[in-house]
């Protein structure tokens, strides 16, 4: 359980902070970043829900932001040396198994696309698409730190489900992909007829 008694520790007033197993870093350490973009993530779809708490699927978004806790929890904690036990929270397969059964249920009442979305349409659906592309960052920043250290593969496959998700959902929230705004190749470079 999570206790906070003081929110200000002046800690990190020299620039670092402490990771879950009481390590300092830098807090521009690939760890923090990464485990700051997965927060990020979390606050913009909390502006999503904040914006259209009714929204279908409004559920599944809130237990996607719990899992994005566990997420940053599983990524501020470095996993231990090989052998050794780990104890500590850890994103599993069965979180993103969750996500695909999402997916699929949802992508089955859309049409087919034949050109790209622009992120737009209903409001929801334009905070949909802002959270899929902070997702991407997320994961792009997980998969540069796991040049440099080991983290549990889990984490990455749970954010490129999540991702594909929030794009399914975007389309949903868009009157089911009817006021989806396609891509039109070249649209602003032609001259009119």
């Amino acid at each position: 359980m999570v206790y906070l008694s003081r929110i200000y520790t002046k800690t990190g007033d020299a620039g670092e902070t402490a990771l879950g197993d009481g390590t300092r870093v830098s807090k521009d350490h690939p760890r923090v970043e990464a485990y700051g973009s997965v927060d990020e993530l979390n606050a913009v779809l909390g502006l999503l829900l904040a914006q259209s708490p009714n929204i279908p699927e409004a559920e599944l978004l809130r237990s996607i932001q719990n899992d994005l806790f566990d997420v940053g929890a599983d990524l501020c904690v470095p996993l231990p040396p090989a052998g050794e036990p780990d104890k500590r929270l850890r994103i599993h397969p069965a979180q993103a198994e969750r996500l695909e059964k999402a997916i699929d249920r949802l992508n089955a009442g859309l049409q087919p696309l034949n050109s790209f979305v622009l992120p737009g349409g209903s409001v929801a659906a334009a905070w949909c698409h802002l959270a899929r592309t902070v997702c991407r960052r997320a994961e792009r920043d997980v998969v540069k730190l796991t040049r440099t250290e080991p983290v549990n593969p889990q984490v990455i496959v749970y954010l490129n489900r999540l991702s594909d998700l929030l794009f399914v959902m975007a389309r949903v929230l868009n009157d089911q992909g009817k006021q989806d705004v396609l891509w039109v190749p070249g649209k602003a470079g032609k001259t009119p007829q």
